[in-house]
């Protein structure tokens, strides 16, 4: 029963520690209850060790899981309860994977495997075609920037490696305290606890307090038309949506106004891809420029090319019968008065709604199931580069859609092909006014920090916002305002450390942690 207790408060600790509602700072002690209730369970001579560890862990994780991201059951029963259950359970499959080598070695190497094989999962979580890196450790600190401006060198995953490093050392101190009863043992505990959060944090404050944005600014518009996806996205044309985004514009736009940028496929009509030139979304972006030559306006738009040459058929295609199949598209098109037209087709895919993951295994399995988790119902076709537009009158705009700011690796591919700053196009209204539009929007205030890049958000029902080369939130339309945000950003065309060279740390984590396992496959057990 105080093993349970234990990893009920491990839940409860992460989950009021999280965006965009709790206390960063308890990501800290998060981990320490579980870590506990396992050091017990692994130093008894019970029975079924492994089946109590695993328990407990999917009792906290479950907690964890079911407070933050129980958003997800309004857009999908299924994919509300499919990623609860089954993203607690892997973390527990982590958990548990520490446990069986922390019998085998010391608590250097068992904390050592801990950081490694958790951020691995992490890694993974941003690369498989399961992807849910949303309750990465590292993304906990999106309310706390100020705390975390060296993100710009290590990403979210300098996060991750912080946060578990804190845990073990407090789970240390207690269990070398336990054993010999002194006073000592505190004083250096508080000691190195207070230069392993302190130190970061000041040289956080150090950079935020140093860094200098980019001199050259430019005026943007972010349009946010406040239509209900379940309502009425689908259930009028896009003439009257073109209509409603030109008024809007109107409203903002001034003669300084270099890019106007509307939500994630506004124009959801049905635009077909090869016949672009003739659609709604053409025909009114166009009559806006021509009004404005000095705009560049941004917009989503959903698209398909429908096709009969078995040739073009990739994995990412759907059939429609004999000889008829089409691709889908979730895209991002930007135009001016030079009347060229740029695309960029979404290429990091929601789960389910957007990609089926291992299809050819699942779908014989699970049918047409699928997991909405935002976006538009289908199977799409993505783009592997990450395409940047150049805009008339200069600059570089790197177009994100929706999920694909939750990667930072993936955003800051972006900058490295010329992006000197960043426009996230979304519709975040299929989860309700819940936390899951209001995290994602936190989360983008990391992207700015790692790519140091000023982001433009255009919302379909909110929150639009303009945000800093920081990490700070200078403007927002709250969530189901309609309306028009007029601001400025910064342009900027240095590169990072981290958008250089990636998640290095998880790399490096790899090699780490299979040569932990290995050391502890090929030995007894150990204690502390």
């Amino acid at each position: 029963m105080k093993n349970s207790l234990y990893a009920l408060f491990s839940g409860l600790l992460l989950a009021a520690a999280w965006p965009t509602y709790g206390f960063s700072f308890l990501l800290f002690i998060g981990f320490v209850p579980l870590l506990l209730a396992e050091y017990r369970i692994r130093m008894s001579q019970t029975r079924n060790l492994k089946w109590k560890v695993l328990g407990l862990g999917y009792l906290s994780f479950f907690i964890w899981n079911l407070i933050t991201t129980y958003w997800i059951y309004y857009s999908t029963p299924f994919g509300g309860v499919f990623a609860v259950l089954v993203n607690s359970l892997l973390m527990a499959l982590v958990f548990l994977l520490y446990h069986m080598v922390a019998k085998r070695v010391n608590f250097k190497a068992a904390g050592s495997f801990l950081v490694s094989i958790w951020i691995l999962f992490e890694y993974l979580h941003l690369n498989w075609e399961f992807s849910w890196p949303w309750l990465n450790l590292g993304n906990g600190f999106s309310e706390t920037t100020q705390w975390i401006q060296w993100y710009e060198y290590t990403g979210t995953f300098g996060g991750t490696l912080w946060v578990l490093l804190v845990n073990l050392l407090i789970l240390r101190s207690i269990l070398l305290y336990h054993q010999y009863k002194e006073k000592g043992v505190l004083i250096r505990a508080a000691i190195q606890l207070v230069l392993l959060i302190g130190i970061p944090i000041g040289i956080s404050y150090s950079i935020l307090h140093n860094y200098e944005e980019g001199e050259e600014k430019i005026e943007v518009v972010v349009l946010q038309p406040n239509i209900n996806p379940y309502t009425e996205k689908y259930h009028t044309t896009d003439a009257r949506i073109g209509q409603l985004l030109m008024e809007l514009a109107d409203q903002a736009v001034t003669e300084q106004t270099r890019a106007v940028i509307a939500p994630e496929t506004v124009f959801a009509g049905g635009t077909s891809y090869p016949s672009f030139d003739r659609s709604e979304a053409a025909f009114f972006t166009r009559e806006f420029v021509r009004k404005h030559p000095q705009v560049n306006f941004l917009s989503g738009v959903a698209m398909y090319d429908r096709f009969s040459d078995a040739s073009k058929v990739t994995s990412q295609s759907n059939l429609l019968g004999p000889d008829d199949w089409y691709n889908d598209y979730n895209s991002a098109f930007m135009v001016n008065a030079q009347d060229s037209v740029m695309f960029y087709h979404k290429s990091k895919l929601v789960v389910g709604v957007e990609h089926f993951p291992y299809q050819s295994v699942l779908k014989p399995i699970l049918g047409d199931v699928m997991i909405d988790l935002g976006g538009t119902v289908a199977k799409k076709t993505m783009q592997e580069d990450r395409g940047v537009f150049q805009q008339l009158g200069g600059g570089e705009v790197g177009p994100i859609i929706c999920y694909e700011s939750v990667y930072g690796e993936f955003v800051g591919d972006y900058t490295t092909n010329g992006a000197d700053y960043l426009a996230i196009i979304t519709n975040d209204a299929w989860w309700g006014n819940t936390q899951g539009h209001q995290q994602h929007l936190s989360y983008a205030r990391l992207r700015a920090i790692e790519s140091r890049r000023s982001i433009a958000r255009s919302a379909n029902t909110g929150i639009s916002a303009f945000i800093n080369e920081k990490g700070e939130v200078l403007q927002t339309l709250g969530y189901e305002k309609q309306g028009a945000l007029r601001g400025e950003v910064t342009l900027n065309d240095d590169i990072t450390f981290y958008a250089k060279h990636g998640d290095y740390i998880a790399r490096i984590a790899q090699f780490l942690g299979l040569f932990i396992f290995l050391f502890a496959v090929t030995r007894r057990r150990s204690q502390l």
